[in-house]
């Protein structure tokens, strides 16, 4: 597997709501099944997972499914393994504290 570290883009979209939600938006060459990801929950103040969600773009921009992927969280870092074989966008939605 690929190791990725923070690809694409992360959002803070409830800065001041207790438990925070990040967006994550990987690039479209990231591969399902192969790579994995990592963002730093600290940067964003938080340092457990709460609970996360992700969806998968099949084709580029018009189907999207919802994937439960792997997560773990070592000091405050979360790493993402990704299921699936599609190489496409990959959002995720984390609920952090």
């Amino acid at each position: 597997m690929g190791a990725l570290g923070e690809v694409g883009t992360v959002k803070e979209l409830a800065p001041n709501g207790g438990v925070k939600l990040l967006q994550v938006v990987t690039a479209a060459t990231v591969v399902g099944g192969t790579d994995t990801i990592t963002v730093d929950l600290s940067k964003y103040g938080c340092k457990n997972l709460h609970a996360i969600i992700g969806f998968d773009e099949t084709t580029a921009g018009e189907v999207v499914v919802q994937t439960q992927p792997t997560t773990a969280v070592s000091a405050g870092v979360v790493t993402i393994t990704l299921g699936g074989s599609n190489t496409c966008v990959h959002t995720f939605y984390i609920w952090a504290y």
